[in-house]
């Protein structure tokens, strides 16, 4: 909730920044806040996500994919996100969220963000997002009807499709019974 106005603040100001491709790479400047740190005064680890959240929004923002968000009635619904640290970030530091599509497969859309500060990766995350409607899923025909078709260099490395089939669970339509406790 905490990050509620914090978002509404971003996609505000993200419409008044240069405007992007969808296939570019957007960088959001920030500073740590109190309420992205844990007791030992960095950004605590769950917290990394929330503001990645950020940087994709200033990405669709500033490329115009928002609207067609908007206006085709498509919702982002996040299914993975792996994520490793190098550093922490420290109370007050300045630092880069650099997101990007780094490749599509027949299911989702892949995004490469990363924590940046003095020209260091601070933390690097891969989000595996689908766009859905009331329809249900969005194909990607219908994506890239609206954005054009992704540039031939974007080829989704193999481990990415790797990395999605060997964590994904069930599809709803199917069981994903919990057997831990008896």
């Amino acid at each position: 909730m905490h990050l509620l106005l914090r978002t509404l603040f971003h996609l505000f100001r993200s419409r008044r920044r240069p405007k992007l491709g969808i296939w570019d790479t957007s960088s959001l400047p920030l500073r740590v806040l109190p309420t992205d740190v844990d007791m030992a005064l960095h950004i605590n680890n769950g917290m990394y996500f929330s503001l990645m959240d950020l940087g994709r929004f200033d990405l669709m923002v500033r490329s115009g994919m928002w609207a067609v968000m908007r206006r085709n009635g498509w919702n982002p619904i996040v299914g993975g996100e792996t994520i490793s640290f190098r550093k922490p970030l420290n109370l007050g530091a300045r630092y880069t969220i650099e997101s990007k599509i780094i490749g599509f497969d027949e299911r989702a859309i892949f995004f490469e963000q990363r924590m940046v500060s003095g020209g260091e990766i601070y933390a690097r995350a891969y989000i595996c997002a689908r766009l859905v409607s009331k329809q249900g899923p969005v194909s990607n025909e219908e994506i890239f009807a609206e954005t054009g078709q992704p540039p031939a260099e974007l080829v989704l490395p193999e481990w990415i499709h790797e990395w999605r089939l060997n964590n994904s669970l069930p599809s709803t339509r199917r069981p994903a019974p919990h057997a831990w406790l008896k």
